[in-house]
This record gives structure tokens, sequence and C-alpha cells, in this order.
């Protein structure tokens, strides 16, 4: 069974700092390329940030370079992303997704997600 598990979600002040991560199994974590999204509610799920799984490549969405890092381990299959000078526009629900698009962060083009862990950043 296909599972990506989000986790570090949680309240904190503005300027502070989150590290989300994802835990992956049941695919191939190395063939797949990971994303970071986030959604609000009654909006469109965005992307965030990606990470390719051949030479590690990180994109970013422009909002968020600078104050965001993306990483993976292919030894645990995990993902993380590493959020500092949190704003609260960054408030959402973020997911963890897998894709065979290198560098996509659209939504329509992930193959699997989890659940997502709720980031709240209070002003």
């Amino acid at each position: 069974e296909v599972q990506l598990v989000e986790s570090g979600g949680g309240l904190v002040q503005a300027g502070g700092s989150l590290r989300l991560s994802c835990a992956a199994s049941g695919f191939n974590f190395d063939d797949y390329h990971i994303g970071w999204f986030r959604q609000d509610p009654g909006k469109d799920r965005e992307g965030v940030s990606s990470i390719s799984s051949s030479d590690g490549s990180t994109y970013y969405q422009e909002s968020v370079k600078g104050r965001f890092t993306i990483s993976r381990d292919s030894a645990k299959n995990t993902a993380a992303l590493q959020m500092n000078s949190l704003k609260p526009e960054d408030t959402a629900v973020y997911y963890c997704g897998a894709t065979l698009r290198a560098g996509s962060l659209r939504a329509a083009e992930y193959d699997y997600w989890g659940r997502g862990t709720r980031v709240t950043v209070s002003s």
C-alpha cells in the first residue's frame, strides 16, 4: 500500500520556524520526485517546493524562496521542508506528494498524496 505521512505541523508565531517531514512507503521512493503543497479551505492546492529524485535539484514557489528549504533522504525514504521566517500567509494544510515529473509544482501531475499536516502562523 502506498503511503505518504506528513508530520511536524503546528502553531507558531510569525518569524518562527517549523520542520515538516514526509515518510514514504509502498513505492520505489528513488523513482519519484517529491513535492510539498499547501491548501487553504476553498482554494486550490498550490505547489510550494519540489525536489528531484535524480540530482536533488530543487524548485520553489517565489513567495517562499529564501525562507523554505526542501530535502530528501533516500536511505530513509523521507523528505522534509524546513520553513523559516514564517508569515501568517503561510498558514495552510501542507501536503507532500510524489510525481514522475521532475520540477513539477502542479498538483494534477502528482500520483500520490499524504493526508496533510496543518500549519498555523499567528501574527
